[in-house]
């Protein structure tokens, strides 16, 4: 039976804020459905929208939370534990910046740190559960990447032992969000050990192909690093249970390319867009995703350099809107077809 993409729908952490109706759940559901929108994905780590402890702990919370949505008129999609799991695995490298993303009883310390994610992690499986929700996304963190580039040389084995270490970490909260029955849906992005098809691949072998390690497809990431998105989804659209709307743009120079020279965000060669003002091939990717059957949800992801966050809202939900494909449950040419009678197909063939 033909299925369709679910949507609009919208990741509520870049819109979240101590203001009215940014500021608390049923306030920034019933905003985000006043534009269009017909599910929201929730954030995790903010306590302004949702309580993750009580989530995981309270069944009747959970029939709350869905309710309020439901008043708003939109569904909940997925919940979002990316700051969490990026702590599930952090290079000394960037402990100070990511202390940031723990709460400061934490900070210095990255063994409690980590510990502190990996529980929050657990929570959002129980959570996610609770809810109802078949599907999460979430970041792998990353202990390789500082190594991304091989110059110096690396040495033998250090990429094989990163991921075997990050693995080992995932293993345990991917049994967890198994017994949830909840996908994982990795965003594979630069920053995270896993940031393309093939480090995504090495991810799953080291899991020995854990069923919940799938995939929250984003296309700006690939435009970014100049992967072909199109090629990806007919690679891995078997895992992909996640999609992030996201546009981006690639305008390399004489001056500078991939690694866009330490450049601010609106000065790099590579950016992030609203929906429309990007290079992204929408229709593509929708038309993709509709050959392969993805009957889950398109969020927006706003995270544009240049465009307010609230014009690039009230943009989207019309933009994904228009590019959900409603899949045919015939064939253009059933009219012209007849009943199937095998012995003059075998005529046809010339067979007796």
């Amino acid at each position: 039976m033909a299925s369709n993409i679910k949507g609009p729908a919208i990741f509520l952490a870049q819109f979240a804020g101590d203001g009215a109706p940014f500021n608390s759940l049923p306030a920034i559901a019933k905003w985000a459905a006043s534009l269009g929108y017909k599910g929201i994905q929730i954030p995790t780590w903010d306590g302004r929208l949702f309580d993750l402890q009580k989530a995981a702990t309270s069944k009747s919370y959970c029939d709350e939370v869905k309710g309020i949505a439901k008043d708003a008129g939109v569904e909940i999609t997925e919940l979002s534990t990316h700051l969490q799991g990026q702590l599930v695995a952090v290079h000394p490298a960037y402990d100070s910046a990511f202390d940031a993303f723990a709460p400061p009883a934490v900070h210095g310390n990255p063994k409690a740190r980590q510990a502190w994610a990996v529980e929050q992690m657990m929570l959002g499986a129980k959570a996610s559960q609770n809810l109802g929700l078949e599907a999460s996304v979430s970041f792998t963190g990353a202990l390789a990447f500082p190594y991304l580039y091989p110059w110096p040389q690396r040495p033998d084995g250090l990429i094989d032992e990163a991921f075997t270490e990050l693995a080992k970490r995932w293993k345990p909260i991917l049994n967890a969000y198994d017994e949830a029955g909840c996908d994982v849906g990795f965003e594979i992005h630069p920053g995270e050990d896993v940031f393309d098809g093939v480090t995504f691949e090495m991810f799953l072998d080291k899991l020995k192909g854990h069923k919940r390690c799938r995939i929250n497809y984003d296309p700006s990431h690939f435009v970014l690093q100049q992967l072909d998105y199109l090629s990806f989804i007919d690679i891995y659209h078997e895992r992909i249970c996640a999609f992030h709307v996201k546009d981006a743009e690639f305008n390399p120079s004489g001056r500078q390319g991939v690694y866009s020279g330490y450049q601010s965000w609106i000065d790099r060669a590579g950016r992030f867009r609203s929906l429309g003002d990007g290079q992204v091939d929408f229709a593509g990717i929708f038309s993709k995703l509709a050959q392969y059957g993805y009957d889950s949800w398109a969020v927006l992801e706003w995270e544009c350099c240049l465009k307010h966050p609230e014009d690039g809202a009230a943009e989207g939900a019309p933009f994904i809107a228009s590019h959900i494909i409603r899949v045919t449950e015939k064939a253009f040419d059933d009219f012209a077809g007849g009943a199937t009678d095998r012995k003059k197909i075998r005529k046809m063939l010339g067979l007796r």
